[in-house]
């Protein structure tokens, strides 16, 4: 599981603009939002790079907060 969608929505851009910015059809970024389907690790560092996190904010992992 990751949390591409989350940090998408927190940064404020859409899947359309991350697919554009990816070369990657729609449906395929939205099966990664959706995990649906999981990038592979370089797919998953270029989305780190475009949204300027570390890749390891993009993994689902037990959160402090709740």
């Amino acid at each position: 599981m990751n949390r591409i969608k989350e940090v998408l929505e927190q940064k404020g851009y859409s899947q359309a603009w991350l697919s554009e910015q990816l070369g990657k059809s729609y449906n395929i970024v939205n099966g990664y939002c959706n995990n649906n389907r999981q990038p592979s690790l370089q797919t998953l560092y270029k989305i780190a790079d475009i949204l300027q996190v570390k890749p390891a904010e993009l993994l689902n992992n037990k959160s402090s907060e709740g």
